[in-house]
């Protein structure tokens, strides 16, 4: 359907837009959230935030991918192969959208909020949390479509719990957050479609090969 690669090119072109508009000095949005977040980082709520940054961030991602990769195995040694494909374009969802981060950093060259390595746009620990949760979400929609609503929840919770962890901690802009879900959402529905995970058909069960 042609709705899902035009959904995805919006959510592309606003990602870029995005970017480009915060290329310069910080917008007033910005400012005016940093300001209210300002030194928290040096107190308890910036030890909370570095807690969930560390969890939503790297590890939540890295066991889904992980684990992901060792379902794809397992499927198709017990020969279900549809199910294994199925999750091997998941995966490729999952490794695309991850390189929102890693191109575009350099490309937009936005500065952090305070001295930190690397720069601003977009905040890979969110393009990371988000990228799993719409991966998980595909995966759930072929193959256990009566879980895609709690995946999905979950994960929204926790790009927002992740995303305002990284403003409190004081290395992004609230739109560097913004940007990452934007991005995310892009690649991800363009690849998803490409790949042909959408429209979503799930998967019947399948008796293992003899």
């Amino acid at each position: 359907m042609r709705r899902w690669p035009a959904l995805g090119a919006v959510f592309l072109v606003l990602f870029l837009g995005l970017g480009v508009a915060v290329a310069g000095p910080p917008t007033a949005v910005d400012l005016t959230v940093a300001g209210w977040v300002q030194g928290w980082w040096r107190g308890t709520p910036g030890r909370i935030a570095q807690v969930v940054s560390d969890v939503f961030g790297p590890v939540v991602p890295a066991v889904f991918a992980v684990a992901l990769a060792l379902g794809i195995v397992l499927c198709w040694w017990r020969g279900l192969r549809r199910a294994a494909g199925v999750g091997l374009r998941v995966l490729g969802v999952l490794a695309l959208t991850r390189l929102v981060s890693v191109v575009s950093k350099p490309l937009f060259v936005r500065a952090r909020p305070r001295a930190y390595p690397e720069f601003s746009y977009p905040s890979g620990h969110v393009v990371s949390i988000c990228g799993t949760g719409l991966a998980a979400v595909l995966l759930c929609v072929w193959l256990a479509p009566r879980l895609t609503r709690w995946v999905a929840a979950f994960f929204a919770v926790a790009t927002v719990l992740c995303a305002a962890s990284r403003v409190v901690l004081g290395v992004h802009w609230l739109s560097d957050t913004v940007g990452a879900v934007l991005g995310v959402l892009g690649v991800g529905l363009l690849t998803a479609w490409a790949v042909r995970l959408l429209p979503p058909q799930p998967v019947p069960a399948a008796a293992p090969s003899a």
